[in-house]
Protein backbone atom coordinates (compact mmCIF):
# COMPACT_ATOMS: atom_id res chain seq x y z
CA UNK A 1 0.00 0.00 0.00
CA UNK A 2 1.40 3.33 -0.97
CA UNK A 3 1.89 5.68 2.29
CA UNK A 4 1.03 8.79 1.21
CA UNK A 5 2.68 12.22 3.64
CA UNK A 6 1.17 15.33 4.14
CA UNK A 7 3.32 18.50 4.20
CA UNK A 8 1.56 21.47 4.26
CA UNK A 9 2.88 25.29 3.83
CA UNK A 10 2.03 28.00 6.49
CA UNK A 11 -0.35 29.05 4.38
CA UNK A 12 -2.21 25.98 3.76
CA UNK A 13 -1.35 25.50 7.74
CA UNK A 14 -3.34 28.38 8.92
CA UNK A 15 -5.86 28.73 6.65
CA UNK A 16 -6.81 25.05 8.13
CA UNK A 17 -6.58 26.04 11.86
CA UNK A 18 -9.24 28.73 10.82
CA UNK A 19 -11.36 26.64 9.02
CA UNK A 20 -11.52 24.25 11.95
CA UNK A 21 -11.58 26.45 14.52
CA UNK A 22 -14.50 29.13 13.26
CA UNK A 23 -17.21 25.93 12.78
CA UNK A 24 -18.77 27.57 10.11
CA UNK A 25 -18.45 25.25 8.12
CA UNK A 26 -20.11 21.65 7.28
CA UNK A 27 -18.84 19.01 9.54
CA UNK A 28 -16.46 16.92 6.90
CA UNK A 29 -14.56 19.90 6.05
CA UNK A 30 -14.26 20.71 9.41
CA UNK A 31 -13.05 17.01 9.74
CA UNK A 32 -11.10 16.59 6.51
CA UNK A 33 -8.85 19.82 8.16
CA UNK A 34 -8.42 18.36 11.50
CA UNK A 35 -6.87 15.02 10.07
CA UNK A 36 -4.85 17.05 7.62
CA UNK A 37 -3.24 19.49 10.37
CA UNK A 38 -2.83 15.87 12.69
CA UNK A 39 -1.07 14.40 9.41
CA UNK A 40 1.21 17.39 8.66
CA UNK A 41 4.42 15.98 8.61
CA UNK A 42 6.19 19.58 7.64
CA UNK A 43 8.27 21.51 10.23
CA UNK A 44 6.15 23.93 10.99
CA UNK A 45 4.12 21.15 13.27
CA UNK A 46 5.60 20.38 16.69
CA UNK A 47 3.58 17.19 17.78
CA UNK A 48 3.35 14.08 14.67
CA UNK A 49 0.32 11.69 15.64
CA UNK A 50 -0.16 8.59 13.86
CA UNK A 51 -3.49 7.13 11.68
CA UNK A 52 -4.19 5.36 15.20
CA UNK A 53 -4.30 8.23 17.21
CA UNK A 54 -6.13 10.47 14.79
CA UNK A 55 -8.91 7.66 14.27
CA UNK A 56 -9.29 7.16 17.85
CA UNK A 57 -8.93 10.70 19.28
CA UNK A 58 -11.68 11.70 16.04
CA UNK A 59 -13.25 8.53 15.84
CA UNK A 60 -12.96 8.11 12.10
CA UNK A 61 -11.90 4.85 10.63
CA UNK A 62 -8.41 5.06 9.23
CA UNK A 63 -9.62 4.06 5.60
CA UNK A 64 -11.15 7.69 6.09
CA UNK A 65 -7.33 9.31 7.02
CA UNK A 66 -6.04 7.49 4.01
CA UNK A 67 -8.33 8.80 1.42
CA UNK A 68 -7.83 11.88 3.15
CA UNK A 69 -3.96 12.02 2.55
CA UNK A 70 -4.60 10.78 -1.02
CA UNK A 71 -6.73 13.71 -1.58
CA UNK A 72 -4.59 16.06 -0.82
CA UNK A 73 -1.52 14.63 -2.38
CA UNK A 74 -2.99 13.62 -5.84
CA UNK A 75 -5.59 16.86 -6.08
CA UNK A 76 -4.82 19.49 -3.66
CA UNK A 77 -5.85 21.21 -0.64
CA UNK A 78 -9.95 22.41 -1.86
CA UNK A 79 -10.08 18.56 -3.07
CA UNK A 80 -8.85 17.17 0.33
CA UNK A 81 -11.62 19.64 1.92
CA UNK A 82 -14.28 19.41 -0.08
CA UNK A 83 -14.24 16.34 -2.16
CA UNK A 84 -15.05 15.94 -6.24
CA UNK A 85 -17.60 17.67 -8.09
CA UNK A 86 -19.99 15.00 -9.69
CA UNK A 87 -18.75 14.49 -13.46
CA UNK A 88 -21.96 12.79 -14.69
CA UNK A 89 -24.08 14.52 -16.56
CA UNK A 90 -28.29 13.76 -16.26
CA UNK A 91 -29.86 13.49 -19.43
CA UNK A 92 -33.82 15.85 -19.05
CA UNK A 93 -36.56 14.09 -19.22
CA UNK A 94 -38.89 16.75 -19.47
CA UNK A 95 -38.41 19.75 -21.45
CA UNK A 96 -40.82 23.03 -21.36
CA UNK A 97 -43.03 21.23 -24.49
CA UNK A 98 -43.28 17.75 -22.33
CA UNK A 99 -44.04 19.85 -19.68
CA UNK A 100 -46.60 22.38 -20.80
CA UNK A 101 -48.73 18.85 -21.77
CA UNK A 102 -47.84 17.56 -18.53
CA UNK A 103 -49.46 20.52 -16.87
CA UNK A 104 -52.29 21.09 -19.18
CA UNK A 105 -53.18 16.92 -19.12
CA UNK A 106 -53.19 17.96 -14.84
CA UNK A 107 -55.65 20.65 -15.41
CA UNK A 108 -57.97 18.60 -17.63
CA UNK A 109 -60.67 16.39 -16.22
CA UNK A 110 -59.64 12.99 -14.37
CA UNK A 111 -60.72 9.81 -15.78
CA UNK A 112 -64.13 8.60 -15.22
CA UNK A 113 -64.41 6.81 -11.59
CA UNK A 114 -61.41 9.27 -9.75
CA UNK A 115 -62.12 12.67 -8.05
CA UNK A 116 -58.86 14.10 -9.20
CA UNK A 117 -55.58 12.72 -10.89
CA UNK A 118 -52.88 11.15 -8.80
CA UNK A 119 -49.27 11.18 -9.94
CA UNK A 120 -49.24 7.74 -11.13
CA UNK A 121 -52.74 8.17 -13.53
CA UNK A 122 -50.96 11.33 -14.68
CA UNK A 123 -48.05 9.33 -15.42
CA UNK A 124 -49.71 6.35 -17.05
CA UNK A 125 -51.80 8.54 -19.23
CA UNK A 126 -48.99 10.69 -20.79
CA UNK A 127 -47.49 7.61 -21.98
CA UNK A 128 -50.66 5.85 -22.95
CA UNK A 129 -51.12 9.71 -25.03
CA UNK A 130 -47.63 9.11 -26.57
CA UNK A 131 -46.02 12.49 -24.69
CA UNK A 132 -42.97 9.83 -23.35
CA UNK A 133 -41.98 6.46 -22.97
CA UNK A 134 -41.97 5.99 -19.73
CA UNK A 135 -42.25 8.63 -17.15
CA UNK A 136 -42.46 7.69 -13.41
CA UNK A 137 -44.89 9.51 -11.00
CA UNK A 138 -41.65 11.17 -8.77
CA UNK A 139 -40.70 12.75 -12.33
CA UNK A 140 -44.29 13.64 -12.64
CA UNK A 141 -44.63 15.09 -8.98
CA UNK A 142 -40.80 17.56 -9.53
CA UNK A 143 -41.95 19.04 -13.01
CA UNK A 144 -45.73 19.65 -11.45
CA UNK A 145 -43.68 21.02 -8.22
CA UNK A 146 -41.37 23.60 -9.70
CA UNK A 147 -44.25 24.72 -11.86
CA UNK A 148 -45.93 25.22 -8.51
CA UNK A 149 -43.31 27.07 -7.12
CA UNK A 150 -43.13 29.63 -10.24
CA UNK A 151 -46.61 30.33 -10.53
CA UNK A 152 -46.26 31.68 -6.53
CA UNK A 153 -43.58 34.01 -7.48
CA UNK A 154 -45.65 35.14 -10.00
CA UNK A 155 -48.20 35.74 -7.66
CA UNK A 156 -46.69 37.65 -5.30
CA UNK A 157 -46.93 40.86 -4.81
CA UNK A 158 -49.81 41.13 -7.18
CA UNK A 159 -52.39 41.25 -4.72
CA UNK A 160 -55.82 42.71 -5.92
CA UNK A 161 -55.86 44.67 -2.71
CA UNK A 162 -52.46 46.72 -3.59
CA UNK A 163 -54.11 50.71 -5.33
CA UNK A 164 -52.55 50.98 -8.88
Amino acid sequence: MIKYTVTLTEDERRSLCELASKGKHNSQQILNALILLNCDKSELNVSHSTNEEISRVLNISMKKIDRVKKRFVEEGLEVALNGKESERIYNKKVDGDLEAHLVALSCSQPPEGFARWSLRLLADKAVELGYFEEISHETVRRTLKKRNQTLAKETMGNSSRTKQ
